[in-house]
């Protein structure tokens, strides 16, 4: 017999809910009458009453504006802006600290169970303090050129005076007091050698940003190694992401003297850089990047190394090119590697690949593909790179299960 339902949903209704488990994308799952809900700025077991902000065939979304029951794990959020009617940068400044890496750890063991059947626990590290870690960061200034961010799921601007989660050097609060350029985009990066680049884009159209401020290219120094790193180049946000995640690829990938390594979307080299040193001049990389502005600074940033060879375009068409490799790296954007790309890493029979995801759900999926082709996992380690966001970084080793 079909399950009873009330009235119909609308935008704008405010009804009392009890929360249920974190669901992925920084979001709490609620239920009503048999409609699903996601709900923000709530916590599992929390009664409360929330908000309608989108309503859909198979779920809606939620702001919680009222607890009525407060979990245990509940704190007053650090930043004054985190709230259902402000900036929607962070998901997680009402959560105390080591709640949030529990929840994340929850999101990556459901996603594997789902997509993977899987049973799988791993913890989510702690590697900084929650504030202050953020070396990269796009603003947007609304109609009066104010300085702020989005509100979740929203082209309205929340005008802040500083963020919480930005490093000093980034300059939040100083451009906050300025009177900049309205509906405009403001990406802002900090190297950790002291540099500070600013760059301009109207919100309007897809122009590409134009560089104000700073040099055009950043130096950073991860572990004895300093890079190029291009404003347009992809380079992790947070200030400890380099160098944790190069120690946890070193540790993984057990590689020797001699080992032709591919790095796949390697970005400006932040991996190959600390690669070179263990397969030495017998060794050699492979980096495969889609960004040319990344492979510039890549092929700068090797310029004297004959044993590294960088590649501009897509890795899923360069990799049919490659005969054989002995260890694979691939750190992909957040939709993951795919099935084309995963079938032709497997082809090349490697001893291990490492895979550096930033999308849990992707990695399981991806995880799946291995396993079709021989190829399982073998460990995982996940680190709170985002603090106050869902977001989670892992880690992952997978090696051939049939060598035959």
């Amino acid at each position: 017999m079909a399950s009873e339902q009330g009235p119909a949903l609308k935008i704008g209704d405010r009804i009392e809910v009890t929360i249920e488990k974190v669901a992925h994308g920084g979001h709490f799952i609620a239920r009503h009458n048999g409609a699903v809900i996601f709900v923000r700025h709530a916590i599992e077991g929390e009664a409360c009453t929330i908000e309608l902000t989108s309503v859909g065939a198979s779920f809606s979304r939620a702001d919680a504006i009222s607890i009525h029951t407060p979990s245990e794990f509940r704190v007053n959020p650090s930043c004054s802006f985190s709230h259902s009617k402000g900036c929607g940068g962070c998901d997680f400044q009402h959560i105390s600290e080591i709640h949030q890496r529990t929840l994340k750890s929850q999101v990556i063991s459901e996603q594997f169970a789902r997509i993977t059947k899987m049973d799988l626990t791993v913890e989510v590290e702690k590697v900084g303090e929650s504030s202050k870690w953020r070396t990269r960061a796009i603003a947007t200034t609304n109609q009066d050129g104010k300085l702020g961010f989005y509100k979740s799921r929203s082209h309205t601007v929340v005008p802040v005076t500083d963020c919480n989660i930005c490093v000093d050097a980034l300059g939040i609060h100083e451009l906050s007091q300025k009177s900049l350029k309205p509906d405009y985009r403001v990406e802002i990066s900090a190297s950790n050698t002291g540099e500070r680049s600013i760059a301009l884009a109207s919100v309007i159209g897809q122009q590409r940003a134009r560089l104000t401020e700073g040099p055009a290219k950043l130096h950073e120094k991860v572990l004895d190694k300093t890079l190029e790193v291009s404003h347009e180049s992809f380079w992790q946000s947070h200030k400890n992401a380099p160098e944790v995640l190069t120690k946890a690829v070193l540790e993984f990938a057990s590689f020797k003297p001699g080992d032709h390594v591919l790095d796949l979307y390697g970005g400006v080299g932040l991996f190959t850089a600390a690669i070179l040193d263990i397969v030495g001049a017998s060794g050699r990389v492979d980096l495969i990047e889609g960004s040319k502005f990344a492979t510039s600074d890549a092929t700068k940033n090797f310029s004297s190394h004959a044993n590294v060879k960088v590649i501009t375009g897509d890795v899923a068409q360069h990799l049919p090119r490659i005969s054989s490799a002995d260890i694979v790296v691939l750190d992909p954007p957040r939709e993951g590697a795919g099935k084309e790309v995963i079938a032709q890493i497997a082809r090349l029979r490697p001893r291990s690949i490492i895979y550096v995801a930033c999308d849990p759900a992707a990695l399981a999926r991806d995880t799946t593909y291995l396993a079709q082709h021989s190829f399982s996992l073998v460990k995982i380690r996940a680190f709170d790179l985002f603090p106050m966001t869902h977001h989670i970084e892992c880690v992952a080793l997978y090696a051939q299960t049939d060598v035959s």
